[in-house]
């Protein structure tokens, strides 16, 4: 009987390839990294598992994946990161708020609002301006779109989270001056291998030939070259032919044709 592998630790069996386990947060979109992934490495299944952003550091740290796409901070002193973007903040609204026909809110804009700020927050802007929501505590992200798609408040959040909660009866408007949210890739710094290298690579941009991790493609020799794909130095014997396949005559050699008139 095979053995199945535990599905909260990535890695594969002694019989089956081993599964690369990629984290993400809502609102992060890795599919141009992904298609890499599966043309550089067809051969190793690569899955994307959603988590929330509360849990996504010790789900990483635990081993339920390779790497973790999530909102920083981390803690560094286990975790390496790299910063990949800074998502822009929103304030989310109702549609018939002042809000709706503005292109963009400042944070003085903000200072009469009632703030509904979840336990979950996001964006993590400690001295906010508005009145703090005073009807409890609000536990999720949801719960507080629930709020304000009432009419109560307004909640601040990143732009991708903003288009996760979408609904016909609200707006979202970025706002000028506020703190943004910051996406990076993690990885436990003592379990770093050549599979989490590629995923470096991919998400950094490199290419297929400047990868420093599994993918490497060879090198192949070239026209002249050898199997390390360096040029090999020419020899005597070995001089360019003209069309035809004859060598060129060395000069000052053999008999010259005189010239008549």
């Amino acid at each position: 009987m095979s053995e199945h592998p535990d599905p909260s630790t990535p890695g594969g069996t002694p019989d089956g390839p081993r599964t690369f386990r990629v984290l993400v947060v809502p609102g992060v979109n890795p599919d141009r990294w992904l298609r890499v992934w599966h043309e550089r490495l067809a051969d190793v299944p690569l899955e994307l598992v959603v988590v929330e952003p509360s849990e996504a550091e010790d789900r990483l740290r635990a081993g339920a994946g390779d790497v973790a796409i999530l909102r920083l901070p981390v803690d560094r002193d286990a975790l390496s990161a790299i910063p990949l973007y800074t998502e822009t903040t929103v304030v989310v609204a109702a549609r018939d708020h002042v809000f709706s026909v503005a292109d963009e809110v400042t944070p003085a804009d903000l200072a009469d609002e009632t703030l509904v700020r979840p336990d979950d927050d996001l964006v993590g802007w400690d001295d906010a301006p508005g009145e703090p929501f005073a009807g409890g505590p609000v536990s999720t992200t949801a719960d507080a779109v629930d709020l304000v798609a009432a009419g109560i408040g307004v909640v601040l959040l990143p732009q991708s989270v903003a288009r996760l909660h979408h609904r016909r009866g609200l707006v979202a408007r970025p706002v000028t001056d506020a703190p943004g949210s910051q996406i990076a890739l993690a990885w436990v710094t003592d379990t770093h291998d050549d599979l989490t290298e590629e995923f470096i690579g991919i998400v950094r941009g490199r290419t297929a030939g400047s990868s420093r991790g599994r993918g490497t493609p060879p090198a192949t020799p070239g026209a002249g070259g050898d199997a390390s794909g360096r040029q090999r130095p020419r020899t005597s014997q070995q001089q360019p032919t003209r069309r035809g396949g004859t060598p060129p005559r060395a000069r000052g050699t053999g008999p010259r044709r005189r010239r008549t008139r």
